[in-house]
């Protein structure tokens, strides 16, 4: 005897949040993305992934090409308009802890407490409810608008030498096809 079993849509979605909900952000980073752009042969490529219930931040970077020694690094916003104009910074200052300074090329990968105040502008921080979860929010709702950016700054360009605006990437399909799959799901006993 054959038993038919359907996973309903909200047993999809308890299998789908019961874990982890993981958020990436990617960006190119180039001179003529910088507010005002430049002529600047380098570029990079940046990955921003914010466990949502760790309450985590991995910023992932590498670069290459660039015309003067980096000093620092660091996402910036809110802007105004999404794309373009020029913003506060957002996390930590003066750079990312470990950043790679006095380098034209390099790697970056570190990961960041989103509860700690150290994780972000002090400035950032006062402006989005005063706490580092606010702080949280604030920088997943301006990446999500386009409105926050990666910016390199280096000896040469103490503005900014190479930055691009954040762009949120698509889940991965697993949780459209699980939920695909379970509207077809058939159990045999």
């Amino acid at each position: 005897m054959k038993k038919l079993f359907w996973l309903s849509a909200a047993a999809l979605i308890a299998v789908g949040s019961a874990s982890a909900e993981m958020i990436t952000w990617t960006t190119s980073l180039s001179g003529p993305a910088e507010a005002p752009p430049n002529n600047s042969p380098g570029t990079g490529l940046a990955q921003v992934d914010i466990d949502t219930v760790a309450n985590t931040m991995r910023v992932q970077a590498s670069f290459s090409g660039l015309i003067g020694n980096t000093t620092i690094a660091h996402i910036h916003g809110p802007t105004a308009v999404p794309g373009v104009g020029t913003a506060g910074v957002a996390t930590q200052l003066p750079s990312f802890t470990g950043w790679p300074a006095g380098v034209t090329a390099g790697v970056y990968d570190n990961t960041f407490d989103l509860t700690l105040t150290t994780t972000y502008a002090a400035g950032f921080i006062s402006a989005n409810g005063g706490t580092p979860l606010g702080a949280r929010d604030a920088l997943i709702a301006a990446m999500d608008a386009g409105r926050a950016y990666f910016n390199v700054h280096t000896s040469s360009f103490t503005g900014g030498e190479i930055r691009g605006f954040m762009t949120r990437i698509p889940e991965p399909t697993s949780l459209s096809l699980l939920a695909l799959a379970g509207l077809s799901l058939i159990r045999r006993r």
